[in-house]
């Protein structure tokens, strides 16, 4: 579990835990965005949160902010990158994900070269022309086009 869980199941905001806490609002931000690790707190950091929310120091312990990368702050998991996608680049997704579906199950689809090239050339078009990020582009590339980036 992680702490934003805990604050939704107690319907409490970040805001009013560090008022009932006294732990500054940009730590319970960061500890909450994953950008900071609860482990990497001091056992008084731990101990009023975990006074505040009602529960022991050991399950404050084992928040998880695992699914943040602690660099960056954002999620591990990068399907937000795959939101706002120009609709052209969306329905060659789509078609390309069909595609994938036929022949993951053992048969044959005989558009499947033609629907990869169209998602390709889509990508790059929308990268192109700076409608997605290179991010996003090499996401797509990966989840749906099954490409390895080289560095």
């Amino acid at each position: 579990m992680d702490l934003q869980t805990m604050l939704d199941e107690r319907n409490m905001s970040m805001y009013k835990l560090s008022q009932i806490s006294g732990v500054p609002k940009t730590t319970v931000i960061d500890i909450c965005s994953g950008k900071s690790d609860i482990e990497a707190c001091n056992a008084r950091t731990v101990m009023l949160l975990a006074k505040a929310l009602g529960c022991s120091m050991e399950e404050m312990m084992k928040i998880d902010t695992a699914k943040y990368d602690r660099k960056t702050g954002l999620p591990k998991d990068k399907t937000y990158l795959e939101k706002g996608l120009p609709p052209y680049v969306q329905q060659s997704v789509d078609t390309m994900q069909r595609s994938w579906d036929i022949v993951d199950s053992g048969k044959k689809d005989l558009h499947w070269d033609m629907v990869w090239c169209e998602l390709y050339s889509s990508i790059n078009s929308a990268e192109t022309e700076q409608e997605i990020s290179s991010e996003q582009a090499w996401y797509l590339r990966h989840k749906y086009l099954r490409m390895v980036d080289e560095d």
